[in-house]
């Protein structure tokens, strides 16, 4: 996959200046009053995430489209620009999650030889979105890309998006009200669940969901391989993991290291005359990915989720077809 860095210096705030004032009152642009904690529950060993899967969602995000193309903003701005700029400047008031060397908003093109194109770009925080239209240039992909993308930054940098402590308490509430009646889910594993995600948010107040979505992946994906509960096993606090995690990127090492112990579990599946966890796993993020691209909705979780099985892949022989 081809990864592109943008680093371009800061240009003034014309679309900043244009959209913010006037598309970033969330009662406006949320139509089902969603906080962006929707929960994932993982049945095996259930725990509780801010998905943030719908801050892009057609229902929800729909009358900021509306707004925005009604007065000709976006099609009159170049979104790649506008979406540096953004960032840019949002780092140079102290409040972007990148370094000293300025915001960084990569993009991902996915290898392809005819349309349609496929592109992903990643903000600084760990936020991901993809191109969600049907694209015939791969310039047209990045554009679909970087559209979702500054529609989400914009929205999500209004004060009532920024984690308080109002808005712990309703997504706790909400992530708690999601388990009412769920026979599947085992109390204890749900309160520890629902107690992790609350010490990850009061970690983090004063950043936007945007800003902390590097983090809820790392505990997505750590959860999602089985790591969150041997650590459990091994009487690690919340306060260590945490603590440990919001230390370290999500970066090759990582994504490394978790691809073994799923190329581990293959391997002891085959042995066992099991095999085909990697197949079955890899077809579901993908099924999940491209949902969630087409949806236009945040997609960091099922994106790592899929590029880690495909590194897993490869460290194991392939499997004979049954």
């Amino acid at each position: 996959m081809e990864a592109v860095v943008v680093t371009a210096a800061a240009k003034p705030q014309t679309l900043v200046s244009a959209l913010t004032p006037a598309h970033t009152h969330a009662p406006r642009a949320v139509s089902r009053e969603s906080t962006s904690c929707d929960v994932v529950l993982a049945r095996r060993a259930p725990m509780v995430y801010p998905e943030a899967s719908r801050w892009g969602a057609p229902d929800a995000i729909a009358p900021l489209y509306d707004d925005v193309y009604r007065d000709g903003v976006i099609s009159t701005v170049n979104v790649v620009e506008a979406l540096q700029e953004f960032w840019q400047a949002k780092a140079s008031r102290g409040g972007g999650a990148a370094g000293g060397g300025g915001a960084l908003v990569i993009y991902e093109s996915v290898p392809a030889a005819h349309p349609p194109y496929v592109c992903y770009v990643t903000l600084p925080g760990g936020a991901c979105f993809g191109s969600f239209q049907n694209c015939p240039t791969k310039a047209e992909a990045r554009r679909s890309a970087a559209k979702i993308a500054l529609m989400n930054s914009v929205f999500n940098d209004h004060e009532s998006r920024l984690i308080s402590d109002h808005f712990i308490e309703k997504a706790v509430a909400e992530a708690r009200a999601s388990f009412a009646g769920d026979n599947t889910s085992h109390n204890q594993d749900t309160n520890a669940g629902i107690a992790a995600f609350r010490f990850m948010l009061e970690a983090n107040k004063g950043r936007t969901m945007l800003e902390f979505q590097e983090l809820m992946t790392v505990f997505q994906l750590l959860h999602w391989n089985g790591s969150l509960r041997a650590m459990r096993e091994r009487q690690c606090s919340r306060q260590e993991v945490v603590a440990h995690y919001s230390a370290r990127a999500l970066d090759d090492a990582m994504r490394e290291q978790m691809a073994l112990e799923w190329a581990n579990k293959e391997r002891d599946s085959v042995a066992a005359g099991t095999g085909g966890v990697l197949r079955g796993e890899l077809a579901r993020a993908e099924r999940e990915l491209r949902a969630a691209r087409l949806a236009a909705r945040e997609l960091r979780f099922p994106k790592e989720k899929r590029d880690i099985l495909l590194l897993a892949a490869r460290m194991v022989p392939p499997q004979p077809q049954q």
